[in-house]
């Protein structure tokens, strides 16, 4: 048996803002990262947006754990060939936007960022990723480590530490076959549902949150005019795809007849070959005599 339940991309911007419903939030990134992570606050979220041009300024929900690392969430369902660029975009304005100037560097802040994409992002065959920096040497191929003080000084073990890290979850890549904890998230992101099996963190109370008909009414109004609001993204972008493709054959047929017409074909050859209608190829004769 499983639950079709509120997708995970509505839910984060509303519902799992409120503290009571930090657990489920906890429960997946308390998978996805392998520790047992607690959230202090929600710093930021689309969800406070002023208007509703301020998209442009916030991320989908940026949290700060009890490790004082900040926990950026990002969700994409439409392709965006640069995401990758928003991914270092997201991470350098929250560094920027979190550290107090006049304040040692010391201070600032680790930051993780996980970016959920309903889309083929790259070029890979995994469907969970995980990015950091480490530093090796050109010449004797070492990773550079931190000092006995510095390890002292900022409570860390190594250099990666310190900076960003990233993970990339490739959800429409996964074969729908949970084979861990961690993979029962990832089929719950895909197919907004929790079976009744599943024993991940946070999923439990997944199931008792972002049941819809628990919802009271205004929201689920809100949560259907979230989901024709993606079914009308979804179409337009089919529809713009659609009509590229029938450019770029038109463009084909158009290149083809050129090419017989040159080649002393008949004009009802040619509309054999291209599917043209002969008046069509008449008027391309005539665009050629010109």
């Amino acid at each position: 048996m499983s639950k079709k339940l509120i997708q995970f991309d509505w839910a984060i911007k509303r519902l799992l803002r409120d503290k009571a419903n930090f657990v489920v939030l906890e429960g997946f990134l308390s998978e996805l990262l392998f520790d047992n992570i607690k959230i202090e606050k929600i710093l930021e979220s689309e969800g406070n947006q002023e208007t509703k041009d301020d998209k442009f300024n916030r991320v989908d929900i940026l949290t700060q754990n009890s490790k004082n690392e900040l926990v950026i969430i990002e969700i994409q369902n439409s392709y965006e060939i640069d995401y990758f660029h928003r991914m270092a975009y997201g991470v350098s304005k929250s560094i920027a936007d979190h550290h107090i100037l006049g304040h040692k560097y010391s201070e600032v802040k680790k930051i993780i960022s996980i970016n959920i994409v309903y889309f083929d992002l790259g070029q890979g065959q995994d469907y969970i990723y995980k990015g950091k920096t480490d530093f090796i040497g050109l010449h004797q191929k070492d990773l550079l480590g931190l000092s006995a003080k510095q390890k002292s000084a900022f409570l860390k073990e190594e250099v990666s530490n310190i900076f960003p890290e990233y993970y990339l979850l490739k959800v429409n890549q996964f074969n729908d076959i949970a084979k861990d904890t961690l993979d029962e998230w990832v089929y719950f992101l895909k197919n907004s549902e929790v079976k009744d099996e599943f024993k991940a963190k946070g999923l439990k109370e997944a199931g008792e949150v972002l049941d819809l008909m628990r919802l009271p009414k205004a929201e689920q109004y809100g949560y259907n005019r979230f989901m024709d609001s993606l079914s009308l993204k979804a179409s337009e972008i089919f529809t713009l795809q659609t009509e590229a493709e029938f450019k770029v054959r038109e463009l084909e047929k158009i290149k083809i007849a050129t090419n017989g017409i040159l080649e002393g074909l008949t004009n009802e050859l040619i509309s054999k070959l291209t599917k043209l209608s002969l008046n069509e190829i008449i008027e391309l004769r005539n665009k050629l005599k010109k």
